[in-house]
């Protein structure tokens, strides 16, 4: 791949290579921060020829024998955590999993709902579905059998949309900081009464874990799912909503000593994004969902924006690099720094992602009989890349992204003070 650093990081970004570089003069004037892309393009090709002399790959033009390695390494590492995670305390491999995301997560205490709130959302607004389902003749009754949380996971999987839309503006719009309260995040592996929804759950969403951010709360639906690839996905996935979670409970410490705390807390938990064509000059939309997967011709898609995903998927992918690093058997370490990191060799039609997550779900297709190459982590980690290193660093971004997250944009030297 050839080029400018501009016009390689915009064929890796699908976007006009004029697009960046006017961005680039527009950051110049706002942070003084010059060669920035060029610096990233430069570190994207280290890192793409460090993981491919690793992998012992030959012929660095050729996407097959690039894409077979980076399978062969997820199928290496993912025996290798497989085994690790055997060596555990618990009863099964998953609160195996649970113990070990728990103790290498670098996430603290958050700020969540607390736990009796839901209960009076239940007994407001009687979840018929999940009672009929349950053999139940009440809330009372569905209470006094079930953890209140897992009640909550389940929801969303057989009561209908209009009864969550309704019960969540009814229940929602009242919500005061004094119904929030400090506690660890919690992880929970849900039992045999949960199975069959359970397999609803997996069935749709393709992995067996789950989290509610308002709750704190991370739950593992016990499916085995004996299939090469998945358990390093879900295992990475776990870890990304640690951080996922504690980001979110920030903001809602935050909010809460602000107005408007119930409006502010709903956006976050719907996931709104800004329907924008167009930005000013060094602003940048805050995304926090991944567009693409619901439309990959979203207009928002070829703006410049910073993705909090991309920072949570950086935190959790770092915790399992952390791990290979203290354990030397496992060669976890592989995927450092490289979440951002792809390879295009033919302008535009052949990009290829070298992001756990993204070559995890590839190995999965591939075991699946799809075939199917995924890249949508890493594009989106691109862009993030990107901000960071305008904004200062990881902790630079996440206060900017922490005081302008209300908005849905954050203008660089106007409503920031970056520096």
């Amino acid at each position: 791949m050839t080029g400018s650093g501009s016009e390689r990081l915009a064929v890796m970004l699908e976007v006009p290579a004029d697009l960046l570089i006017q961005l680039g003069r527009a950051m110049v004037e706002r942070v003084g921060r010059t060669g920035v892309l060029e610096k990233i393009a430069s570190e994207n090709d280290l890192i793409v020829r460090r993981t491919l002399k690793t992998l012992g790959v030959k012929n660095h033009t050729d996407p097959g024998e690039i894409r077979t390695a980076l399978r062969d390494a997820i199928i290496d590492n993912e025996r290798q955590l497989l085994t690790y995670v055997g060596a555990q305390a618990g009863i099964n491999e998953f609160e195996k999993a649970a113990a070990l995301a728990r103790k290498i997560a670098r996430a603290g205490k958050g700020f969540f709902l607390k736990r009796e709130y839901g209960a009076d959302i239940l007994r407001k607004c009687p979840p018929h579905n999940l009672l009929q389902f349950l053999g139940h003749t009440d809330v009372e009754e569905l209470l006094a059998r079930h953890d209140v949380e897992e009640i909550f996971s389940a929801l969303r999987f057989i009561e209908s949309d209009e009864w969550m839309h309704q019960t969540f503006e009814a229940a929602y719009s009242h919500f005061t900081p004094a119904d929030f309260e400090e506690r660890e995040i919690d992880v929970k592996v849900l039992g045999p009464e949960w199975r069959e929804m359970a397999l609803q759950f997996v069935a749709k969403k393709h992995h067996n874990v789950s989290h509610l951010k308002e709750f704190g709360v991370i739950f593992l639906n016990p499916i085995t799912e004996d299939v090469p690839g998945k358990f390093l996905r879900d295992f990475a996935l776990l870890l990304h909503y640690f951080h996922e979670i504690e980001f979110y409970s920030k903001l809602f410490r935050r909010y809460a000593a602000g107005p408007d705390f119930p409006e502010k807390l709903k956006s976050l938990l719907r996931g709104d994004v800004p329907e924008m064509r167009a930005l000013r000059e060094g602003e940048w939309l805050i995304v926090q969902r991944y567009l693409w997967k619901a439309d990959a011709k979203d207009p928002r898609l070829f703006l410049p924006r910073v993705n909090p995903e991309s920072m949570h998927w950086f935190r959790g992918e770092r915790d399992i690099m952390e791990l290979g690093l203290a354990e030397q058997d496992m060669k976890l370490a592989l995927w450092h720094d490289s979440d951002w990191a792809g390879l295009d060799l033919f302008d535009g039609k052949d990009l290829i992602s070298f992001d756990l997550e993204d070559n995890a779900m590839t190995e999965v297709s591939a075991a699946e009989g799809k075939q199917q190459y995924f890249n949508y982590h890493q594009r989106e980690a691109l862009w993030t890349r990107l901000f960071s290193e305008y904004a200062g660093g990881e902790f630079e971004m996440e206060r900017l992204l922490m005081e302008n997250f209300h908005t849905g944009t954050i203008i660089f030297g106007e409503n920031n003070h970056a520096r």
